[in-house]
């Protein structure tokens, strides 16, 4: 009963009524009948026939990068309904109803077929709400709306109102770099995603308010307008300056010394002494991104959902500030759809930690992994996905409960208080810190006096200097800065003289440091050295980077 409409137009009456007994046989005898009777109308319906079936790109998310998923549509034989496979998420699954709604809203008229939608690989989980679009546009396709050269070489996503317009999605940026993995270099994305999905210069983005503009500018491509990155999202203005800041001029240096290598670095003191306020001022004086760490770290903030509305990749450094009450899942990252915690948003930035020993000891362990390796692993059924984290950590805290220890002429707590306080810090998690910087009491007059401090920038073209030292000499090597060196390149680049090694021999035995502090307190050493512009590591860099070891051996013992 297809091809009845089509038929009766196009034959006599007394040939319709064989060609309707016909249709009780199958499909290779109709359409024998079909080409026997029409002659030179054979190929237009063959094609007809043909454009039942469509291919478009879409891209699923998982960990940082885009995944390209294959959207088929076919629209068959068969009574009316709409059929979707592939290994869909609830949410997927619901985009049946709203894409069907949504086409009809917009004028679509649908044939009334089967409809089967098909994502691919069937193997990939599909989950979140950004294949509305391209099954939208797979169905227009396979209904004859479009054409698949029409349609071919663009990357679909988002997701769909019920009245076809289209509305903003998680990841746009990361989903715009698995165009380029599959092939294509344009993108199709709500008009909200535009500048976001611009910000990969290795693909054009087009925006569109509704299905309809979609479909518009496909027809008449030369029309479309592509939409040209926004540039850097924030200001280059820093609310904090050092310049606010009085005394703890060795608080200051320690500060100095962890931003010019991304070196961890541990403030201890009482309250009130300024911790938290020196290092709410670290990124002030943190070098600026390359282009790399910029996409690398707008990525995590899109998939996140954190991306900034006034589009353009992420320019500043992250400063992360979790409370203490934080959980593990929060802090690594986590979830049945897996997302960013805490240290992967703070990568190539800061994550600080005030009061650090306040956090639970099981969550602290947490950062152990991520600190050493640079990126944490979040395994789930589906897959196991993975985060970066190449962070800088600052952390936070008081000596005692009360604060003030080891002042007795203040310090109310007992011996065994304090030390199953400091025992929240378990000393894996201490090796892993390279700097340990104590704040001491800040006197009337030091607070009161005007004085001119260093501001922020002053600082900050030394600790540039120093880092473009290190660019120049680890270029090529995927390392930036000091506190990522491993192996043969430390050998290479921490070499110590005769009379260095002699020193690090006597600090080795009498603070019994592990190999992985020793090899911290080299790398401090190291940035040191990188600050004052010499090539190769002194004595007395070697003992600065050792002082900045003996405060935590003050509080743990040792």
């Amino acid at each position: 009963m297809i091809y009845r409409g089509y038929l009766r137009k196009a034959l006599p009456q007394a040939s319709f009524y064989f060609l309707r007994e016909a249709m009780a046989l199958n499909r290779n005898i109709l359409l024998k009948s079909l080409t026997l009777a029409l002659g030179h109308n054979r190929i237009q319906v063959r094609k007809e026939m043909m454009n039942m079936f469509a291919r478009v790109t879409g891209g699923a998310l998982w960990g940082l990068e885009g995944i390209p998923v294959s959207v088929e549509a076919d629209a068959g034989d068969g009574l009316p309904v709409f059929d979707m496979v592939g290994y869909l998420g609830s949410e997927v699954k619901e985009a049946s109803t709203r894409v069907r709604t949504a086409l009809i809203n917009s004028g679509f008229r649908l044939p009334p077929k089967r409809i089967t939608v098909s994502l691919s690989p069937a193997d990939l989980r599909k989950q979140g709400n950004c294949f509305d679009l391209p099954i939208a546009i797979a169905i227009l396709c396979a209904s004859g709306y479009l054409t698949q050269e029409e349609i071919s070489g663009w990357l679909f996503i988002g997701e769909l109102a019920l009245d076809g317009g289209l509305r903003r999605v998680d990841g746009a940026l990361a989903l715009a770099g698995c165009a380029v993995r599959k092939g294509v270099n344009r993108i199709f994305v709500p008009a909200e995603n535009a500048e976001e999905a611009a910000g990969d210069p290795r693909v054009r983005a087009a925006g569109a308010a509704d299905l309809r503009e979609v479909v518009y500018m496909l027809r008449k491509p030369e029309e479309i307008i592509y939409t040209e990155p926004y540039g850097n999202a924030e200001p280059e203005q820093y609310e904090n300056d050092f310049s606010e800041v009085n005394g703890q001029k060795a608080v200051r240096r320690a500060t100095e010394v962890a931003a010019a290598g991304m070196h961890n670095i541990l403030y201890i003191g009482p309250p009130g002494a300024g911790k938290s306020m020196i290092a709410k001022r670290i990124p002030s004086i943190l070098p600026d991104m390359t282009m790399e760490e910029k996409l690398e770290v707008s990525k995590i903030y899109s998939i996140s959902g954190l991306y900034p509305e006034n589009g353009g990749l992420i320019s500043r450094r992250p400063f992360r500030s979790p409370h203490h009450t934080i959980s593990q899942q929060a802090l690594a990252g986590g979830g049945i759809h897996p997302k960013p915690g805490e240290v992967s948003l703070a990568n190539r930035g800061v994550l600080f930690l005030d009061e650090f020993a306040e956090f639970k000891k099981n969550v602290l362990e947490v950062l152990r992994q991520p600190l050493e390796d640079g990126f944490v692993t979040i395994s789930r059924v589906h897959g196991v996905c993975r985060y970066p984290t190449h962070i800088m950590l600052a952390a936070a805290m008081n000596p005692c409960p009360c604060g003030y220890y080891p002042d007795r002429s203040k310090c109310r707590c007992s011996r065994g208080e304090v030390e199953r306080y400091l025992a929240r810090i378990s000393q894996p998690l201490l090796d892993r810190i390279d700097l340990c910087a104590e704040a001491a009491p800040v006197g009337y007059r030091e607070m009161t006096m005007r004085s001119e401090n260093e501001s922020s920038e002053r600082i900050r073209e030394r600790v540039t200097a120093a880092v473009r030292i290190q660019q120049a000499r680890y270029e090529g090597s995927g390392i930036v800065f000091n506190a990522q060196l491993k192996g043969e390149l430390m050998e290479k680049y921490c070499a110590l003289g005769s009379s260095e090694s002699s020193i690090m021999e006597q600090v080795f035995d009498s603070l019994g440091l592990s190999a992985r502090a020793y090899d911290r307190v080299l790398k401090v050493a190291r940035t040191i050295a990188d600050l004052e512009g010499v090539e190769n590591i002194r004595e007395e860099h070697l003992a600065e980077a050792v002082s900045y070891r003996m405060l935590d051996k003050k509080y743990w013992g040792g």
